[in-house]
């Protein structure tokens, strides 16, 4: 039997240079293999990308703070940089009131004046009492059921709505079908065992994945379709999945963000890396102080409002929408994709699926072992 001949110039082209087609082009290297990465952005790293302003890593699309309970994923990062113990806290703003996230006892007791668990528990026991809620309907009666209405209307209310662009009533109970409460005097808002943020910011980790690999950035692979689709024996796609096939089926839904970036003539502006702000009535829902991700003593400050934005074709797609019309529709989507011997589908847009970066790279390396039978 003749050995099968490739003429292709690449073995992969990877369609994305965020973390997912990063790892892929990282480890199919480290196999002997040749990507082209391609990203429509004019820098890699997707979403995670940081940018130094004032001698401060902005992360130009919100906050992004690792943690994982993997000790495989965590060690799999530090590969590539350094962490520190940042320890995610944020806080809460409402009317000039300030409560600590997630929902803890500093949270109860400033709420209600309680110093105890026992008091916590029983005042939210009476509050559920209080509701008559026997069957959530929606959104706005799920989290009373759940929390009562005092931590409802001042922490959840105003901040859902923006988020999802809608009254909560007429939101599904589904999107908030158990909320983080502690009883305990502890703020930090993840339970996972590695958590930190890297020293010198994000970029630098995709730079070290694609060291020595090719990189075409500013470069939108449906421009250009037929050409790249015949440079690489298989893609690695990590784009819209509706987008790859021509939207066939329909649209998949989206919310999008907006960021709003500000330098700043103060050393501390608000003294914690991220602000909630909860009334509806504040068109963003959070300020992000870059500085205080890294324990910075700049000089001067760099901060970020973030507003939530409706989407619609053309802009850029942040949180998949998982209602039943959706998911039904990425079910057809996922069909046509189960169906391709040289298409590899990955990450948050492919796979229309809410990932956080930790669930990006085990996501990756599963797909990699797949691919290479390891």
């Amino acid at each position: 039997m003749s050995k099968e001949v490739h003429t292709k110039k690449y073995d992969y082209l990877i369609v994305g240079a965020g973390i997912f087609g990063s790892i892929f082009a990282y480890e199919a290297k480290k196999r002997g293999k040749k990507s082209l990465v391609i990203d429509k952005r004019n820098h890699i790293a997707g979403n995670m990308y940081t940018e130094s302003i004032e001698g401060i890593n902005v992360h130009k699309y919100g906050a992004h703070i690792f943690h994982t309970n993997s000790k495989n994923v965590w060690d799999y990062i530090n590969q590539f940089a350094e962490f520190n113990r940042y320890t995610n806290a944020p806080v809460a703003i409402y009317k000039n009131e300030l409560y600590n996230l997630p929902f803890n006892m500093n949270t109860f007791n400033k709420m209600w004046g309680v110093t105890t668990p026992e008091q916590a528990k029983s005042k939210i026991e009476q509050e559920r009492k209080n509701s008559k809620i026997e069957k959530p309907s929606n959104l706005e009666e799920q989290a009373i059921s759940l929390v009562g209405k005092d931590i409802y209307e001042k922490l959840i209310k105003g901040y859902t709505e923006k988020q999802w662009g809608r009254d909560a009533k007429d939101l599904p109970s589904f999107i908030i079908n158990r909320l983080p409460v502690r009883f305990t005097y502890d703020n930090n808002y993840f339970n996972d065992k590695y958590q930190g943020i890297p020293i010198g910011g994000y970029t630098q980790i995709i730079e070290k994945m694609l060291l020595d690999i090719e990189v075409e950035l500013n470069v939108n692979y449906f421009s250009n379709r037929e050409h790249y689709d015949n440079i690489a024996e298989k893609i690695v796609f990590t784009g819209m999945i509706d987008e790859y096939y021509e939207y066939e089926y329909g649209i998949l839904d989206y919310r999008s963000l907006k960021f709003e970036h500000e330098k700043l003539s103060v050393s501390n502006y608000q003294g914690n890396a991220v602000v909630n702000y909860t009334e509806r009535e504040i068109p963003y829902t959070r300020i992000i102080e870059h500085k205080h991700f890294e324990y910075g003593d700049q000089e001067n400050t760099v901060i970020t409002k973030e507003y939530p934005a409706s989407w619609s074709k053309g802009d850029e797609p942040y949180y998949p929408i998982n209602n039943d019309k959706n998911n039904e529709l990425y079910r057809k989507y996922k069909e046509l994709a189960d169906q391709e011997k040289a298409v590899i589908f990955g990450g948050r847009l492919a796979e229309y699926k809410y990932y956080d970066m930790h669930q990006v790279i085990a996501a990756a390396l599963t797909k990699v072992n797949k691919e290479f039978e390891e």
